[in-house]
Formats: structure tokens, sequence, C-alpha cells
């Protein structure tokens, strides 16, 4: 019997969080080695577990899998999270890619300078109301089915309800307008396997913060 996939990251949300989100969402118990030096980061490179030298590094099925929409890929097709054929596929690929610019301008923002930081909020609010969601409700509205994809869950739902509770942590009214999208965050969260991910004490990473940003500045020294 397969041992539990093992993540190698360190101790925060980063490119290793919705990996965190799509594994428990499937139902799937997983280990985390946290990196907690330079030093622990080299040594993976220098075992050779890190194909590009980076993490996230997810071991899974006998693979050291790196890059987080590969590891994302397979966790999904593993778990029957992405399609029954190739066309859901590409609608699954095509939304995920979407939410993937607007996660990342929020991943990005505690790393910004004090000064740019209302600038980019404001981008983020931005675009927000006037091309992710509105491009999202559309698409619910367009079948009127639960999901995103074929009426059944896929990665798509999983990691657009990341992406709507990552939103809220900048500006909750933002969801307001889009009723859709509110009801596909209940419904999500209310899976068992979801639900209990969304409990304190779970693997799910708080915000990032200025402790876990000096912790990736000393392990990545950037």
């Amino acid at each position: 019997m397969a041992g539990k996939p093992k993540l190698h990251y360190f101790n925060a949300r980063g490119r290793m969080e919705p990996i965190r989100w799509l594994l428990a969402a499937a139902g799937v118990e997983f280990e985390e080695k946290f990196l907690e030096s330079a030093e622990d980061l080299e040594k993976l490179r220098n075992d050779g577990y890190l194909m590009f030298q980076q993490v996230p590094m997810v071991e899974i099925d006998g693979m050291k899998l790196a890059q987080t929409r590969a590891i994302l890929n397979y966790i999904a097709s593993k778990y029957d999270l992405y399609g029954k054929d190739i066309k859901e596929r590409a609608l699954i690929d095509m939304y995920t890619e979407g939410m993937a610019d607007l996660y990342e301008m929020i991943l990005l923002l505690p790393f910004c300078p004090p000064e740019e930081k209302d600038a980019k909020i404001a981008l983020i609010q931005e675009k927000t109301k006037n091309r992710y969601f509105p491009a999202f409700e559309k698409v619910l509205k367009s079948h009127g089915q639960d999901y995103l994809v074929g009426n059944k869950l896929s990665r798509a739902d999983i990691q657009l309800v990341e992406l709507l509770y990552f939103v809220e942590e900048v500006d909750p009214s933002l969801i307001f307008s889009f009723p859709l999208l509110q009801a596909l965050k209940t419904r999500i969260s209310n899976l068992p396997t979801v639900r209990k991910f969304l409990q304190p004490g779970s693997p799910r990473k708080p915000p990032t913060n200025a402790k876990s940003i000096e912790e990736a500045r000393k392990i990545f020294k950037f």
C-alpha cells in the first residue's frame, strides 16, 4: 500500500496551498516536511530531489513531482477531479489558468513595498469585480448547474473556492454582487472533506504575515 503523499515546502501558504486544498478536498491524508533553513533546501537540492532546484515538491506514488501545476494536474487526474473527457479537461485548464492570474496578484501582495500596497489592492479590486468574478458568474449562469464543468466536482471548483476565500481576506465585499459564486462557495465549503480542512487545526495555513515572509527570506535567500 502506498504511503501518504509527502509535501516539501516551508510552513506557510505560498505555492503549496492549492496542493493542500486539492488533496484535502479529495479526502487524501498527507504529511508535510517543512523547510526550516536554507540548509534544508540545499540538502534537497544536493540529494537530487528537486528537478529544477525549487519547491514545492511532492513525493507521491514513487515520484518526486515538482512544479505546482504539474502536481495539481496529477492529483486531479488520480482522484477523478479532472473531467470526463478532453473537452471538459480543456475547460478546467482554461478556468484554473484564469484563476491563477488573480491568485498570483494576491499571493505577491504581502511582499510588495508598503508605498505600493494601496495601488496593488485597488488593482486587485478592479480586476476581481470587472474581469474575474463576472467571468465565473457567467459560466455558472450559462448552464445553471452546481459545478463549473460537467455538473461534477472538479479541481476548477476547489481552486475557485480557495480563491474566493483568498479574495475575501483582501476585501470581503467583492463577492456581494455575485450570488452564484456565493452559492458555490457555500456548496463546496459544506462538502465533508472541505469542511474538515476549513476547521482550526487542519493543514490549511493562515494568511501570510511578517513572520512567514521573514522565514521565506531566510530559506530562499531573496
